[in-house]
């Protein structure tokens, strides 16, 4: 199923905030305690690894599957299959070496670690909460043979993992909630973990009008935008048309050493 979306909106805008708000008045109490938590956490948390892991300590609590954007376990499921077929279908195989920048509570992680030789996986997140929600499903799937890695990390500058190691590095639905100066961090370091041949896949929300963001928790940006920042970095960058036929919303670039 493929998902469209008006690429060109600003959700910024006031005369789209109010067409949306007329069409979907359901949102609105949400949106309005979304709203004042985030004005609250950014009285107490300045900078954004703060922020957000804040976020994913509120939505944590309430729900680990909801925290990682999935309003159902049904969903929860698809979204993980989605993630782990479309990686299959596109170089991952059981001997590859796999990071997975924010894994959050293992909802493709679970799939990749199953699929992996054991010791091959290696999630990381910004959110202790969530990373604790991840044991969970490991425990629940029976997966503790497999001898996952699961850490905790403040950035994404990878400094605590090896050169030139993995073959996959994965990133789901991190770029679409971070600054661009985060974004550029993680270019400007993946390409030294990434084993020859490998390749790092991230999603993001995509504009092709002005780029924005919702409150301090979605970011959207343009394709060239992200292209740019990899060439900087000596990467070669290219859209993942594909992607978006599989019906997340997102879409995907992949990343090469130049």
């Amino acid at each position: 199923m493929s998902v469209r979306k008006n690429l060109a909106v600003d959700r910024t805008a006031l005369g789209h905030k109010v067409r949306y708000a007329l069409g979907h008045p359901g949102r609105i109490p949400p949106y309005v305690r979304r709203a004042a938590r985030d004005r609250w956490l950014a009285l107490h948390h300045p900078d954004h690894v703060s922020y957000y892991r804040a976020v994913m300590a509120s939505d944590t609590r309430r729900d680990p599957e909801g925290a990682v954007g999935s309003r159902t376990h049904d969903r929860w499921l698809a979204l993980g299959a989605m993630q782990f077929d479309y990686l299959r279908e596109h170089g991952l195989t059981r001997q590859s070496r796999m990071l997975d920048i924010g894994c959050g509570n293992l909802r493709a992680g679970w799939r990749f670690i199953e699929y992996l030789d054991a010791g091959n996986y290696y999630g990381i997140d910004i959110s202790p909460d969530i990373l604790i929600a991840a044991k969970r499903t490991l425990t629940d799937q029976g997966l503790q043979a497999k001898l996952p890695h699961l850490t905790l990390t403040r950035d994404l500058t990878l400094d605590f993992l090896p050169e030139a190691h993995f073959d996959v590095v994965h990133a789901h639905s991190v770029f679409s909630h971070s600054p661009v100066e985060v974004i550029d961090e993680c270019l400007a370091h993946v390409g030294r973990v990434l084993a020859p041949g490998g390749f790092f896949d991230f999603t993001f929300d995509r504009t092709t009008g002005t780029e924005h963001q919702v409150l301090r928790e979605d970011f959207y940006y343009r394709t060239e935008t992200l292209t740019g920042l990899a060439a900087r970095h000596g990467l070669m960058a290219d859209f993942m048309a594909d992607w978006e036929t599989r019906g997340h919303g997102q879409s995907k670039i992949r990343v090469t050493a130049g």
